[in-house]
C-alpha cells in the first residue's frame, strides 16, 4: 500500500484558507489573550453564564463560512462510505480524547505548538500517533475502513 498525495487538492484558496485560519488565530491570541481551540469555544456555549460574544460569532463563523464559499465556487462533493454507529463510535471517542486532553487538534496542534508548548506537542504527537494504529487496525486488522 503506498499513500499518495492529491496535488489538485492544494489550490490558490487553500492556501488563503490557510492564511485566513493563521490569521484569525493571531488576532485571537495578541487581540483577547485567548487560543483557538474549537473543542474549548464549543463547550463554553453549553455553560450559558460564560458566554462572550466572540465565543458565538467564531463558531457562527464556522458554519456561515462554507456557505459564503458556496456562493462563489461548488462545494466539493461528500461522500461517507462507513456505517452510522461506527461515525458515532468514532464522535464519541473524539469527544472523550479532547476532553482527556484538555483541548483538541486546533487548539493544540494549530495554536499550542505555534507557541512551541511541550504540552500541545505532546498531545498532537499521541493525537497522530493513535490517529495512524487506529487506520491501521480499522482498515487492516478489522477490514472496517
Amino acid at each position: 500500500m503506498s499513500i499518495e498525495i492529491d496535488w489538485q487538492a492544494f489550490t490558490p484558496i487553500s492556501l488563503v484558507g490557510g492564511l485566513i485560519l493563521g490569521v484569525a488565530t493571531v488576532i485571537l491570541l495578541l487581540g483577547i489573550g485567548r487560543i483557538a481551540g474549537i473543542s474549548g469555544i464549543f463547550s463554553s456555549l453549553l455553560k450559558p453564564k460564560r458566554v462572550e460574544m466572540w465565543q458565538v460569532l467564531f463558531i457562527l463563523g464556522l458554519v456561515v463560512s462554507p456557505l459564503l464559499y458556496g456562493l462563489v465556487r461548488p462545494l466539493p462533493d461528500v461522500e461517507i462510505s462507513t456505517s452510522l454507529p461506527l461515525l458515532i463510535g468514532a464522535g464519541l471517542l473524539v469527544g472523550f480524547g479532547t476532553r482527556l486532553g484538555s483541548g483538541c487538534t486546533s487548539g493544540h496542534g494549530i495554536c499550542g505548538n505555534a507557541r512551541l508548548s511541550p504540552r500541545s506537542m505532546a498531545a498532537t504527537a499521541t493525537f497522530m500517533l493513535f490517529g495512524i494504529v487506529t487506520v491501521y487496525i480499522g482498515r487492516h486488522v478489522l477490514g472496517l475502513i
